[in-house]
């Protein structure tokens, strides 16, 4: 599981995406850890809609003891990842559209302030470090791996927030990751890998690292604007 394993906040990015931040994070507790399991197997299509979350079965699969498993799905369920299914217990939560739009509204308005700030303030990092992230989206393009493929995209803007400047842009946008990643899987796993989307961070990254703040926030809007559309088309397919 440790390859899953994100930030110790129950929240993105993972560890290697905060190369540029000098703060020491808590190590994630056991609880932790079995939350991001149960959410990368929810974003990965193991768990569906439709079947329930089986404590006993989960914490079997991961080698812990019920416990930690039960206050990780509560906490699933107080993130609104998870809900209660009359007779059955816990399922994962459905994806209402009309909720990913107003999710991907406000992202777009926090990843155009994050690339036009990240271009004002962090284009020599963005130059010596950015390929890194690219080369991470195609080496998970290439394997297919959901897993990766999320990892990759994460990782990808949570680096683009670092560039930024501003710490408040992650803390603000750390919240809706998790439903993200769940939009993500699941369009994933209704498609091929999306190749234009790291074309388009490519682009982004070059508009970064050429200090071109008005180029750096609308290719970000674009981006957000695009992925919605896709995003629709697969969710509503």
């Amino acid at each position: 599981q440790n390859s899953k394993c994100y930030d110790s906040s129950r929240v993105v990015p993972t560890q290697q995406t905060v190369t540029n931040m000098n703060r020491l994070k808590p190590q994630p507790t056991l609880v932790d850890q079995v939350y991001e399991a149960i959410l990368s197997d929810i974003s990965e299509g193991k768990f569906d809609e439709k079947n329930r979350l089986k404590q006993e079965e989960i914490a079997e699969s991961l080698g812990v003891s019920r416990q930690p498993v039960q206050q990780a799905l509560l906490l699933l369920r107080s993130d609104g990842l998870v809900r209660d299914a009359p007779g059955r217990g816990l399922v994962v939560s459905p994806l209402e559209f009309d909720f990913v739009r107003d999710l991907y509204e406000v992202r777009a308005a926090i990843d155009k302030l994050a690339t036009g700030k990240a271009a004002e303030r962090g284009a020599k990092l963005a130059s010596e470090d950015g390929e890194d992230y690219l080369e991470a989206g195609r080496r998970a393009l290439s394997s297919g791996s959901i897993a990766e493929l999320i990892a990759a995209d994460v990782n990808f803007h949570f680096f683009i927030y670092g560039l930024a400047g501003n710490p408040l842009i992650a803390e603000t946008s750390r919240p809706h990751w998790n439903f993200l990643r769940r939009v993500m899987g699941q369009v994933l796993l209704k498609g091929e890998p999306p190749v234009e989307i790291w074309n388009q961070h490519a682009d982004i990254l070059g508009a970064v690292i050429e200090g071109n703040v008005g180029e750096a926030e609308r290719l970000a809007g674009d981006h957000i604007v695009q992925a919605l559309i896709a995003l629709e088309q697969k969710l509503k397919a």
